[in-house]
């Protein structure tokens, strides 16, 4: 795009002058020779109802609540707020941060949705997240832990899926929405610049649906947010998400080496259960498809880049991933799939509720995508903790011993023959 060239060949003179060099430091983590080992820190202030059933249980059987939008309109910002504010207080503590370092981590990727930030008139959202999230700077400052700030939800909603805050049409790039985003970027930005010892990244917008959204406009959009970042300070990176187009043959040669721009980190996310297809793989199936990422496309990426988010899990039976209300592909209860297998214990429960073959196989699983994950930049688990869905439960899976600990440790080793 020629605003594109324009802007960045800007950046580049800008660069290039010896007194800008001498005055920047750079992120507060090595991108470049550290590993990033974190955990996403998921329903926190962006609501999932699979993450937190009892939030919606009221409206297990209908009533149109399906997502942070809805049940906030629902309750009226009163009651929402009560109820969201108590949540913000309890469901992420100081221990949690405690417990995060001491599993060896050293990465939290925060996910936060543009209401929080920029609200925008006529919207139900309610707020005072910011508050929770400054407190949060600090637990993490005290646990030795960085900060990965995730602009989770996008005015308009940039995929449709209810972790954008708002379930259905995609009406991200209408009208002023992609100049509100930047807004709250710049607003993100401003506000912790003088925590960049903690928030080593500013992620950019999470999982732009690239396929049926304006990938050129996305690409500007990521330029532009870039140098809002740099705007507030040199000293955070900037993440982008591969908005679901190959990291390798689209990604490569964007914001890389010779760009202009510094300190880009592209996240992707390595999900495999949302196909009838991906489920109805064997687990060593599962397995090899880790690998095979880990050797096809990270080692041949030309930038620093973290899997953002990935799970132990082989199944989509966590009682309402698919939506509230949804059923699961493995067992032939959502929409046009077929029945593959029995969700029994994985629907909800616990990892020591878990079958011996469900804990072989998860650890199996896990250990070999720490290994393909560490072929370039780091990982990203998803999610800290759930209140019933056990592949997904970080803190249960450490606890049960099918995450390992240490993180290097492997009852099974040399899987991707790395």
């Amino acid at each position: 795009m020629k605003t594109t060239v324009v802007f960045t060949a800007f950046i580049a003179l800008a660069y290039a002058s010896p007194a800008f060099r001498l005055a920047r430091r750079g992120p507060s983590f090595d991108f470049g020779s550290e590993k990033v080992r974190g955990v996403n820190l998921g329903g926190w202030f962006v609501l999932e109802p699979w993450i937190t059933p009892s939030i919606f249980s009221q409206w297990a059987n209908g009533g149109g609540v399906v997502d942070e939008y809805t049940y906030s309109a629902a309750l009226g910002k009163a009651e929402a707020s009560s109820r969201l504010t108590q949540h913000w207080k309890s469901w992420i503590t100081q221990d949690d941060f405690n417990s995060i370092a001491g599993a060896g981590l050293n990465h939290v990727r925060i996910p936060i949705g543009y209401w929080a930030i920029s609200p925008l008139d006529g919207d139900p959202y309610v707020q005072g997240q910011l508050d929770i999230l400054d407190q949060a700077i600090t637990w993490a400052r005290s646990a030795g832990l960085k900060v990965i700030l995730d602009l989770h939800g996008a005015p308009g909603s940039q995929n449709g899926f209810d972790n954008s805050g708002r379930y259905g049409a995609i009406n991200w790039q209408q009208g002023d929405t992609v100049k509100q985003t930047l807004t709250t970027i710049s607003n993100l930005a401003q506000r912790y610049a003088s925590d960049t010892d903690v928030v080593s990244s500013i992620e950019l917008l999470n999982e732009p649906l690239g396929p049926v959204l304006n990938l050129d406009a996305i690409k500007q959009f990521y330029y532009d947010g870039w140098g809002d970042v740099r705007n507030s300070g040199d000293n955070t990176a900037v993440m982008i998400h591969d908005a679901f187009e190959d990291d390798v043959t689209y990604w490569n040669g964007f914001m890389g080496p010779g760009s202009g721009v510094d300190y880009v980190i592209l996240d992707t996310h390595q999900y495999q259960i949302f196909t009838p297809e991906q489920v109805s793989q064997s687990p060593s199936s599962h397995v090899s498809t880790a690998c095979s990422f880990g050797s096809n496309t990270l080692r041949k990426v030309d930038k620093w880049t973290v899997v953002g988010e990935w799970t132990g899990a082989q199944t989509d039976c966590a009682k309402w991933l698919n939506g509230l209300g949804k059923g699961a592909r493995y067992d032939g209860t959502y929409p046009n799939s077929y029945h593959v297998g029995d969700c029994t214990g994985k629907y909800t429960g616990t990892v020591a509720g878990l079958s011996a073959d469900d804990k072989s196989n998860l650890r199996h699983f896990i250990e070999a995508q720490l290994d393909a994950y560490e072929q370039r930049t780091g990982w990203i688990f998803w999610t800290w903790k759930t209140e019933s869905a056990p592949e997904w439960n970080m803190q249960d899976l450490l606890s049960g011993g099918l995450f390992p600990q240490p993180l290097t440790d492997r009852q099974y080793p040399n899987q991707c023959g790395f």
